[in-house]
């Protein structure tokens, strides 16, 4: 005679287990990340929590912060902190505004070990979200301790890293690489998750920060630009 376990489809054994052709589901809840688009292609629908996310970029600093704004608003707006370690510029505070964050909820960390007070922060579940970049030269054993630190953190957890790091392996759950599409957008490139491979970018387009004319400078063709520059010069 079967047991009830058996008459269960395979991913609903466990939580950990999924079918190759699916998207994980996990137990924990996740966090919407605000694109629609980015949600149908992560496990469970959006950000996951207790887990750390890597953000694999060229160079820091290009929209990360604009992808994840909606989701760092919507922590702050919940009452609680927004932890940013190791920024590579000055935040602009009236740009965070404008995003939606809560500045008083925001907390900026410099220095030159960052390592442990991420990981502190991680472990002490009391900070809502954590966006934190990484050294380039950040080991792999150092990425596994945080990966255990933030099973303590009910929130989302990001590390930002160089891309050049994407064919190393990781314990992230989670990677995606990150570059721009365009004013504006972005392409996600999702290089690990709980489900099966995903060939095509997922295209976002990401809270605006230019102005019209500068929006169209940027769409216009340098040579077209070069081109106009040149008549009024002669006019």
């Amino acid at each position: 005679m079967s047991s009830p376990s058996s008459l269960l489809p395979l991913e609903h054994l466990h939580p950990a287990l999924w079918r190759a052709h699916q998207l994980g589901r996990g137990r924990e809840a996740v966090h919407a990340s605000g694109y629609a688009a980015l949600d149908a292609e992560l496990p469970g629908g959006g950000w996951p929590q207790r887990a750390v996310t890597e953000l694999l970029l060229t160079n820091a600093g290009w929209g990360e912060i604009r992808l994840l704004a909606p989701v760092l608003a919507r922590v702050g707006a919940a009452g609680r902190g927004v932890l940013l370690l190791g920024p590579p510029a000055e935040p602009c505070a009236e740009a965070l505004a404008q995003l939606g964050l809560d500045l008083a909820r925001c907390v900026v960390i410099r220095g030159d070990d960052l390592l442990w007070p991420l990981e502190q922060a991680l472990r002490s579940g009391q900070v809502g979200a954590v966006v934190a970049w990484a050294p380039p030269g950040l080991k792999g054993e150092a990425l596994r301790r945080l990966q255990l630190a933030a099973q303590s953190h009910e929130g989302p957890a990001f590390v930002v890293r160089p891309a050049s790091v994407a064919t190393q392996p990781s314990p992230a759950p989670l990677r995606l690489a990150l570059s721009g599409a365009g004013p504006d957008a972005m392409a996600v490139r999702l290089l690990k998750r709980r489900g099966p491979a995903l060939d095509q970018p997922v295209l976002l387009a990401l809270p605006p920060v230019l102005s019209r004319a500068a929006r169209q400078r940027a769409l216009t063709p340098r040579r077209t630009r070069a081109t106009a520059a040149a008549w009024s010069a002669i006019a």
